[in-house]
């Protein structure tokens, strides 16, 4: 199999590390080669987090170039919109619709842009783009926004649903483990 690449991007604070991880564990469950790379900006002040998983028959970096990307997973809207250079022809993006204010738009030195997801499908990007922020809340938590798209990531895999199951069990701490399921198969059927 050639190498797949996904791109997981975000804010810190909004578990992109944990979605990296789960998908890992999947994908080294199903005997692949994976290097998994996590690249932190300001996170714990809200700044960009980026994560690369590679995967396939034989992986020799963790590192996913400008037009590699076959998905890009991202929790926010304008993280989405940062980061399309990297998304290969015939690729996708899955966004969460919401908004979070980077630090200028905070101090008033910039404005959020305007019309985001219309611009990028200008643009030919193919994008899935859903409100994960509600899912997670029906779920459970604000917090299980990372599941949500988990779980619309799923949908463009060929891979049992159990074999999701089993790496979200494997990942997430017993507490939270119904509630990161339902997240999961609420961006699933999104």
């Amino acid at each position: 199999m050639k190498t797949q690449n996904v791109m997981i991007v975000g804010v810190g604070g909004q578990g992109s590390l944990l979605a990296s991880k789960l998908l890992g564990r999947l994908l080294l469950s199903k005997g692949y080669d994976i290097k998994v790379s996590e690249v932190h900006g300001m996170s714990q002040r809200g700044g960009s987090v980026v994560t690369y998983v590679r995967f396939g028959d034989k992986v020799y970096s963790p590192v996913i170039d400008k037009g590699q990307a076959d998905y890009i997973v991202s929790f926010e809207l304008l993280e989405a919109a940062r980061w399309t250079e990297y998304l290969k022809p015939g690729g996708k993006i899955i966004t969460n619709t919401q908004k979070i204010n980077p630090m200028p738009v905070i101090i008033g030195a910039a404005e959020y842009p305007e019309s985001l997801e219309a611009k990028m499908k200008e643009a030919g990007i193919d994008l899935d783009a859903l409100d994960a922020l509600t899912l997670a809340e029906q779920a459970g938590s604000s917090k299980a926004v990372n599941l949500v798209l988990m779980g619309r990531l799923s949908k463009y895999f060929d891979f049992p649903e159990e074999e999701w199951m089993a790496a979200i069990e494997a990942s997430v701490p017993p507490k939270f483990l119904e509630m990161n399921k339902i997240a999961f198969k609420l961006g699933a059927n999104a």
